[in-house]
């Protein structure tokens, strides 16, 4: 795909990306596929999906207490705990904002590796890492932000998503569909938005603006950004996935240069139908 090679005028010293359909088929790669990056918060749907793993199999129920008085997985799936960004201190009642938090997620992690007496990164790795063949992903420290990958393994996940394999699909879509419709909160990097939508794991587009996709980015797209300079959007309208690896911090450069770039990847993408 030629809208691949934008990345070229990213002013990052290190990037990759790449397009893989909802069947599967891998359209197109630019930059060093097996280059290891730092994903920052791109780490969390792989954090989420090992746990919806741990759900169908019964380890954890979605609305089994979790975390905070009143919270449940479902409730950190979710960022609406209550929990603060990066501290475990509680700063609303469950079910009634959207905080975005990092401290939700290790919650999350230690709460799974307690129902399964398996350290989380380790079931990460056996539940989802080591099924999809992500052999150079890891995900030790934070499960919300110290997850390393490659663009090759990272769409080998965006393609599993897409057509599920590990996961009933309809626990997928669940994934992917708004938890606790209506919540204002604060989209990092973006600013307040109202509704702040969110899934299990998942940021769901909707009608924010602004947004890290694209213009042209349909309502249902979903999906995660890292302050790593990292992304992955799934769009169901285009039956397609976009991951995007650098190295270099997020800034005003990316809020730049994501938009045009996901707009011209899925004109291509129209263009080829």
């Amino acid at each position: 795909m030629q809208s691949l090679a934008m990345i070229e005028n990213w002013p990052v010293p290190t990037a990759a990306a790449a397009v893989v359909t909802s069947d599967g088929t891998l359209l197109g790669t630019h930059g060093p596929t097996a280059h290891r990056f730092p994903l920052a918060s791109v780490t969390k749907p792989l954090a989420a999906y090992a746990a919806l793993v741990a759900y169908e199999e019964g380890a954890v129920e979605l609305d089994e207490p979790a975390g905070p008085e009143g919270s449940t997985v479902r409730h950190l799936l979710a960022h609406t705990s209550g929990l603060a960004f990066d501290e475990h201190r509680v700063t609303a009642p469950p079910g009634t904002r959207r905080l975005y938090s990092n401290a939700g997620f290790e919650v999350l992690g230690d709460h799974i590796a307690k129902a399964t007496e398996i350290p989380f990164a380790e079931y990460a790795r056996q539940a989802v890492l080591e099924p999809l063949g992500m052999t150079s992903t890891s995900l030790e420290g934070s499960p919300a932000k110290d997850g390393v990958s490659t663009l090759d393994d990272l769409v080998r996940f965006a393609a599993e998503v897409q057509a599920p394999r590990l996961l009933d699909p309809r626990t997928v879509l669940e994934a992917q569909t708004v938890v606790h419709p209506g919540l204002k909160g604060v989209l990092p990097g973006y600013g307040h938005q109202n509704p702040n939508d969110w899934g299990l794991g998942f940021e769901i587009r909707d009608s924010k603006s602004p947004h890290w996709t694209g213009l042209s980015s349909s309502p249902a797209t979903f999906g995660h950004f890292g302050q790593s300079g990292t992304f992955l959007w799934i769009d169901p309208a285009a039956g397609a996935a976009c991951v995007a690896l650098t190295d270099r911090a997020f800034g005003p450069w990316a809020a730049e240069v994501w938009t045009p770039f996901t707009d011209a990847v899925l004109a291509e993408l129209a263009a080829s139908r």
